[in-house]
């Protein structure tokens, strides 16, 4: 029983650290390209070739096929790459991930390089508060980290081989026939979903066959299950995220599953010989030949979806069809998970973005119901608005909370900074739309209406702040200039100015109550608040453009 323990410890052990590993690798990669990965992703709808080999590099950049599909839920949502374009990045990060298998299968010594990388990356990680060197060491923590993650595994599993009655339990993965071969594949497709990481699947097969604990036959077999059991990662990536991300998360298991079902037949007949073919060697460096056949069989999938990327993605656009109206909240993003902190502050920049139309919307139905023509739905429509962008106010701001909490690129962390401003500075200038609509009410209350002259001269003030507004939405693309602003606000400033003035000359006078007058003193402070939000609103915006 001591023996289990020891070997369990071990095995988890060694399995946590790799894991641990690989997550502080790509973080600290991803900290270290910044924005450059995501300009280098969008490479990918140049041409079909041009899709996967961008898949294939940032997967092998960012150590992490995970990383590469989750950032393209977050394209793919945005509409800045078809699902056409992200079927073709997807198999370029199928092959891209092979690379995580070289590396294990390569390394001389894993405890040596593991304590080297590791004691390097301390170095580089720790003196420096922020900047790319400090995102550099992190990633040569985490590669250290996954070296050692190996080397315990590796040592963990070896008391197995004097334990028959777990010898007896390992026989019952024996791939030596097609059968054997599928229920290995299961077996490999379960531990992957569970711990979320194809590359440390196949690390235990590749560690049992090193030390002789199951065949080639078997470790051949886990990859394809391996490669299905992978595609778990984007489905949870994507629950609330729209049709979309579904269409995209079915085309990569349709293609896993489909590429895998296709190959199992051959794996006993064609990858398995030609692994002992290529390696004569085979069975003293086992570890090898699986990393070979792990390629090849990448490579192979790739060609039989490559050509069939088109025609996939109509199917799946008319099997998942999209809902009218249809918009992922952020809340089914996983900032504080895999979700790049690039691609987050781009699902959080389209929050944003919504929030800007949505109070260019609130603006012209507040002018119908000024003037007299909105009736109970616009009504409605307005306060039910009002509600929804505190909430997404709300969600803006735990969503890039969580997203702050990493180590980000100063370019990154100073977008979600401004982003919180907007989302606060257009929530605030939601709230002046109910406002508006309880001042009429007073006015009507009254017995009054606005009309004639009064309803022209804040009808007035209603379009100039209307149009400052409008000009919000712009500036998140492409930045007006400051001087522009000041002149907007000026105009605004005195149009409201001489609107109050007239308003506080009616006190007194026939027909005009005192209850009147200060509600239509309130209009116009509304407006006076709109303004200054609309200038907050430039100011953040002159640090640069929010979307691309």
């Amino acid at each position: 029983m001591e023996a289990l323990w020891t070997i369990c410890a071990s095995v988890c052990g060694g399995l946590g650290m790799f894991l641990l590993g690989m997550r502080h690798l790509s973080d600290g990669l991803q900290g270290a390209s910044g924005e450059g990965l995501r300009h280098f992703m969008q490479l990918a709808t140049l041409r079909r070739m041009a899709g996967v080999a961008t898949g294939a590099a940032a997967t092998l950049l960012m150590q992490s096929s995970s990383i590469v599909t989750v950032m393209l839920v977050g394209f793919v949502t945005s509409r800045l790459m078809t699902l056409t374009e992200s079927i073709y990045v997807l198999i370029g990060a199928n092959i891209g991930t092979t690379f995580t298998i070289w590396l294990m299968a390569f390394a001389p010594s894993p405890e040596m390089l593991g304590l080297g990388t590791l004691t390097v990356g301390m170095a580089l990680h720790y003196p420096f508060r922020r900047g790319r060197v400090r995102h550099v060491g992190r990633a040569l923590v985490g590669l250290g980290l996954v070296f050692l993650g190996m080397y315990f595994m590796k040592e963990g599993v070896e008391p197995i081989k004097s334990s028959p009655s777990l010898m007896n339990a390992l026989s019952a993965l024996d791939a030596t026939t097609v059968g054997g071969v599928l229920l290995v594949a299961a077996a490999s497709a379960a531990l992957t979903a569970v711990i979320q990481s194809s590359a440390a699947s196949i690390l235990i097969f590749m560690t049992f066959a090193a030390q002789g604990l199951v065949s080639y036959e078997t470790a051949v077999a886990s990859l394809f299950g391996a490669n299905i059991g992978t595609t778990a990662t984007l489905w949870l990536a994507t629950i609330g995220g729209g049709s979309a991300a579904r269409r995209l998360a079915l085309a990569h298991t349709l293609t896993n599953l489909v590429g895998s079902l296709v190959c199992i037949p051959f794996a006993l007949s064609v990858f398995v010989p030609f692994g002992k073919w290529l390696f004569p060697d085979w069975a003293t460096r086992v570890m090898v030949p699986i990393a070979i056949t792990d390629t090849v069989f990448s490579l192979v999938r790739g060609a039989l979806v490559f050509p069939l990327a088109g025609r996939l993605s109509s199917f799946l656009e008319w099997l998942v069809p999209e809902k009218a109206d249809e918009k992922p909240h952020l809340s089914a993003f996983n900032a504080s998970g895999r979700l790049s902190p690039v691609i987050a502050c781009e699902q959080a920049a389209e929050e944003v973005c919504f929030m800007a139309e949505s109070v260019g919307d609130l603006m012209a139905n507040v002018r119908l119901a000024l003037s007299g023509e909105a009736g109970e739905k616009t009504i409605r429509h307005i306060l039910r608005r009002e509600e929804i962008l505190d909430n997404i106010q709300s969600e803006v701001t735990t969503f890039l909370g969580e997203v702050m909490v990493k180590s980000l690129p100063s370019s990154t962390a100073e977008l979600a900074r401004r982003l919180l401003r907007l989302a606060d500075e257009f929530e605030s200038a939601s709230d002046e739309a109910p406002a508006i609509l309880r001042a009429l009410e007073r006015i009507r209350a009254e017995g009054d209406e606005l009309g004639g002259s009064d309803l022209a001269m804040i009808l007035d003030v209603h379009d100039h702040a209307e149009r400052m507004v409008r000009f919000t939405r712009a500036d998140m693309q492409s930045f007006t200039a400051i001087e522009e602003w000041t002149a907007l606000s000026a105009d605004l400033k005195k149009r409201i100015t001489d609107a109050r003035q007239i308003q506080l000359l009616r006190v007194g006078s026939a027909g005009s109550g005192a209850a009147s007058v200060l509600a239509a003193l309130d209009i116009l402070n509304a407006y006076d608040r709109i303004r200054s939000y609309s200038i907050n609103i430039a100011e953040t915006c002159a640090g640069g453009k929010i979307l691309v």
